[in-house]
């Protein structure tokens, strides 16, 4: 085996797992959890930050 063979073999593997991640954070049963995520900034409830000593 010679350089250029690896290179292109590790070029596609990365490829592939680049392709599997874009699938996987898209897929449709993950888009509940991302949208309860996104919306934990907006929830109001009391997480201590105003209890700071200055």
């Amino acid at each position: 085996m010679d350089a250029g063979f690896i290179g292109s073999a590790v070029t596609v593997l990365f490829f592939l797992l680049f392709i599997g991640i874009v699938w996987w954070a898209y897929h449709k049963e993950n888009k509940a959890k991302y949208e309860e995520a996104a919306k934990l900034p907006f929830q109001e409830g009391d997480d201590g930050a105003d209890d700071r000593p200055v």
